[in-house]
């Protein structure tokens, strides 16, 4: 005989409404309550029926993420916090890899919306704001903005790139480059060059903003374009990288070069993934708080889920790392 809600109920000592409320995760529910029920449910061998659940509830307890790309370490971590974000509210999660490939997120989005989840979080900007509006579940962006289409979970980006030209001035940096963006569609990371650019000219400080390829990108390979920017700007005494793994690779390129860290040349790289605390010599960064914009998606979604209104715009603040870089 299956096991049933009454069954788990009398398991954990709880009222069968508190069990429900646990599965569906609505209304308060204590740790040590949820921690009862969650332990009586596996003791009972008690799998919820998800198909009738989706049902009755008109969407499943699961979110959907799409990302340009798994192996990359930032949006690596990013899915390892949404995951545990969720798992903490008795949501799966699927997560798809677009390559930045438009229809293929079109057609994602699509199969996102006809599995009746509750939401999704959208790691890109090439999705056209009337495909995101045709879509009938909750779409929430991160570190994307896409007018008039979805509601954000946003980086201070400017800050991000303002700390980082400051710290590398205040290290005594008099020739500075940043090994920016993609040239590709306006994104929100576009504004770590203005930061970075406008304390660097209200400083007197020479500058040279150097973006890569959408190859690179997808590679994830950065040594030939950080080699040739070193020999085409020699002076260069500071480096600001937009991400850690392009920071990880102008250690190696400098090393090879015979350029001292941080003696001869400083580094500051972006985001504060793991990567960062293991390289030799270990990263200057700028501080993402990843932790914090995976629960606040996820949040976004079950607002939304829930007709609650969401700001279009939510800005987290970032910070400064130091390690040995610089």
């Amino acid at each position: 005989m299956a096991t049933t809600l009454k069954d788990v109920a009398r398991e954990a000592n709880v009222a069968v409404e508190t069990v429900s409320r646990v599965l569906n995760n609505r209304g308060y529910i204590s740790e040590k309550t949820r921690k009862k029920v969650n332990e009586a449910m596996e003791k009972l061998a008690y799998h919820p029926n998800t198909v009738a659940r989706t049902l009755s509830k008109g969407r499943a307890d699961a979110i959907g993420v799409i990302v340009p790309h798994i192996v990359h370490p930032y949006f690596a971590q990013m899915i390892s916090e949404i995951e545990k974000v969720a798992a903490g509210k008795n949501l799966s999660v699927f997560i798809s890899s677009s390559a930045g490939n438009n229809e293929r997120e079109k057609q994602i989005l699509e199969l996102c919306e006809n599995s009746q989840l509750a939401g999704v979080l959208l790691f890109s900007s090439n999705v056209r704001p009337e495909q995101v509006k045709a879509i009938n579940i909750p779409v929430v962006t991160i570190e994307r903005f896409i007018e008039g289409g979805t509601s954000c979970v946003l980086c201070d980006n400017y800050a991000g790139g303002s700390i980082a030209a400051e710290h590398l001035i205040k290290k005594g940096c008099k020739h500075l480059i940043m090994l920016g963006s993609v040239d590709r569609n306006a994104m929100p990371a576009d504004e770590r060059e203005d930061g970075f650019r406008d304390v660097c000219s209200a400083n007197g400080v020479s500058v040279n903003i150097i973006h890569n390829g959408m190859e690179s990108f997808q590679n994830m390979e950065y040594h030939k374009y950080i080699e040739k920017a070193l020999k085409e700007n020699p002076e260069t005494d500071g480096v600001f990288c937009s991400s850690d793994i392009i920071a990880a690779q102008t250690i190696q390129v400098c090393k090879k070069l015979g350029m001292d860290i941080p003696g001869r040349i400083k580094i500051i790289g972006f985001d504060d993934t793991m990567i960062a605390g293991n390289t030799t010599p270990m990263i200057t960064t700028i501080h993402q708080p990843i932790t914090e914009m995976a629960e606040l998606g996820v949040d976004m979604i079950l607002r939304e889920n829930n007709g609650q209104v969401v700001p279009e715009k939510n800005i987290l603040k970032v910070s400064l790392v130091e390690r040995e870089t610089t």
